[in-house]
């Protein structure tokens, strides 16, 4: 008790002690404060983490809204919500969070120019989920590599090749280069040129290729096809031949159409010609 009574009546400053500081009052104050305090963070917590799920589950259940960004969405507002809850707590406390945010608008400004190539992949992931060039399931060229997208996240784009390997590559990459996305429009125009002998009839050569591949069931017959001799080449008559196609069967029906005209030329028997060189020997013979 003795040192009890020297604590309490340590003087701080002139004319005010421990004891005159630390009175009943002022502990009956700083208890309501920190049940006010803990009070806050259990609101704080328990409605950021319900917005979170409440977002996600939303989210979910639309048809026109992308996950990822529902997903980084909740993130963000559960986040800001803490942030909220912690300066409440601060200001309960009597801690000026005026200064207190100035400050931590000046960290946060230092943190993004020295994290500015993280916060623009962020940027990036933001941009791609908002305005959706590329979406899960699409078959796209980006960035010099082909394949099937597999998941777009906040940093990084996930493909799988059509060898069915996996492609990562940062969105920072996705969103400054060209894409080329295949499977926006569920109609494609396939291609093709067939070369026949300059001494074949090019009336039949045309029609065995035309009926050969319109009798195709994947061949639309809108918009019209184009069948027509395109070039006349060192070895052959090249015909440019043009079908549109539904998108999903694009890659097989192409390959397809290509054995198909050839054994139907073979059947027909016009001549499919090869490069040949004639060699003429000028020199004479020596006995």
């Amino acid at each position: 008790m003795e040192y009890l009574d020297q604590f309490l009546n340590y003087e701080i400053v002139e004319d005010t002690t421990v004891g005159d500081v630390f009175t009943i009052d002022f502990f009956v104050g700083a208890l309501g404060n920190v049940l006010v305090a803990a009070l806050l963070l259990f609101i704080g917590f328990t409605l950021s983490g319900f917005l979170k799920r409440r977002i996600i589950r939303l989210t979910e259940q639309s048809r026109h809204f992308d996950k990822t960004m529902g997903a980084f969405l909740a993130s963000l507002v559960r986040w800001g919500v803490l942030a909220l809850t912690v300066i409440f707590v601060l200001q309960n406390f009597g801690f000026q969070t005026t200064s207190l945010v100035a400050l931590l608008g000046a960290a946060g400004l230092a943190i993004g120019l020295a994290l500015q190539g993280v916060l623009g992949g962020i940027a990036s992931g933001v941009m791609l989920v908002v305005f959706r060039p590329i979406k899960v399931g699409d078959f796209v060229e980006v960035n010099g590599k082909t394949g099937t997208v597999q998941d777009i996240s906040i940093f990084t784009t996930e493909l799988a090749t059509v060898d069915n390997v996996q492609v990562i590559i940062p969105n920072t990459d996705v969103w400054s280069n060209t894409i080329t996305n295949y499977s926006v429009y569920d109609r494609r125009r396939a291609e093709w040129v067939f070369g026949v002998a300059y001494s074949a009839d090019l009336a039949k050569a045309e029609q065995i290729i035309r009926e050969t591949i319109m009798s195709d069931p994947r061949s639309l017959p809108e918009p019209d096809p184009f069948f027509q001799v395109n070039a006349l080449g060192d070895f052959s008559v090249d015909f440019l031949c043009r079908v549109w196609v539904k998108s999903p069967d694009y890659w097989q029906y192409q390959a397809d159409m290509k054995r198909k005209v050839k054994e139907a030329l073979d059947a027909g028997g016009v001549e499919i010609p090869f490069p040949t060189r004639t060699v003429i020997n000028t020199s004479e013979a020596v006995d």
